[in-house]
């Protein structure tokens, strides 16, 4: 079996959510984004993510989250694998999304629970398996109840995760408990990844995977090697890095990706324009970020966990 036919293999430790860079005149920014796709390829990162939740996705058209793809797919080179949102509220728009996403050379896709319309949990299994059916490729579900005001069940996700195309779970519910719950329920290859930084530690101890993360878009070395520390049996350097990152995660998880955006710009990376409805953040927030970044990318911490 392939490396890609073989997500698990890749499917682990801190995977960044990118943002998507736009302009002064609201346009793609791709020289940007390819930087941010290199960033984190030279930090060891095995996947991308490419047009979700940090990416603004609900404003971006379908031809823009193509180009951010073939973006990421050229800057990638195969070192590391391209992970597109293409999830939707509506099935048929989720399964034009991942056509088209396969077509744009993206290695899997990452399909959150339909938004809004809030389907009971025999309408998610539906909605994701036809989805599945439409390509080749990876699913990985996203379960994130704070956007979507439904939960993708564990029961749900049992039943899915038969199927091996399902790869893996982004579970955005913060629950750290939730890996030791599902984990007799689904398929040694499946992989539980959480999708909330300050509860990454807590998430990876009860037997996660990884984390698909905005932090790791900040201090990818730092994401990596507090991945490793707990593995290494170096929870006291683990918990004190993770003091560090959850500064900076609570800096910015009520203005994602405004605040994302901004921490970026002070490393000198991209821009911090965002798109309507998102703002960019008032002084008080950006001084907030400011020493959070401050903080988290200090020498310190970096020079304890080597030690």
């Amino acid at each position: 079996m392939s490396t890609l036919a073989n997500p698990a293999s890749w499917l682990t430790g801190y995977i960044a959510d990118l943002p998507t860079p736009f302009d002064c005149r609201d346009e793609l920014d791709l020289d940007a984004f390819a930087m941010l796709c290199e960033r984190q390829i030279d930090a060891g990162a095995t996947a991308i993510v490419v047009g979700e939740t940090a990416g603004e996705a609900s404003t971006l058209t379908t031809a823009e989250k193509e180009r951010l793809i073939r973006c990421a797919t050229r800057t990638a080179r195969g070192r590391a694998r391209v992970i597109a949102g293409a999830g939707s509220n509506s099935t048929d728009r989720a399964i034009e999304l991942t056509m088209r996403a396969e077509r744009a050379g993206a290695d899997a896709v990452l399909s959150v629970v339909p938004y809004y319309n809030k389907p009971m949990q025999q309408g998610m299994v539906a909605h994701f398996r036809a989805v599945a059916a439409c390509t080749a490729l990876p699913v990985i579900l996203h379960d994130i109840p704070a956007r979507t005001a439904r939960p993708l069940g564990d029961e749900t996700i049992a039943v899915l995760a038969e199927s091996r195309q399902f790869a893996g779970l982004r579970d955005g519910t913060g629950d750290v408990s939730r890996p030791a719950r599902l984990r007799s329920l689904v398929p040694p290859h499946f992989r539980l990844l959480s999708g909330d930084d300050g509860t990454a530690l807590g998430y990876l101890a009860s037997g996660g995977d990884g984390c698909i993360s905005l932090v790791s878009n900040i201090a990818p070395d730092l994401c990596r090697i507090n991945f490793s520390n707990p593995r290494q049996g170096r929870l006291q350097i683990a918990l004190r890095l993770q003091r560090r990152l959850g500064q900076l995660e609570a800096s910015m998880s009520s203005d994602v990706p405004a605040a994302l955006k901004y921490a970026l710009s002070l490393l000198g990376l991209m821009r911090p324009c965002t798109r309507l409805p998102i703002v960019e953040l008032d002084e008080a927030s950006k001084a907030q970020v400011a020493r959070a970044l401050a903080g988290a990318t200090c020498e310190e911490p970096i020079a304890a966990a080597q030690a």
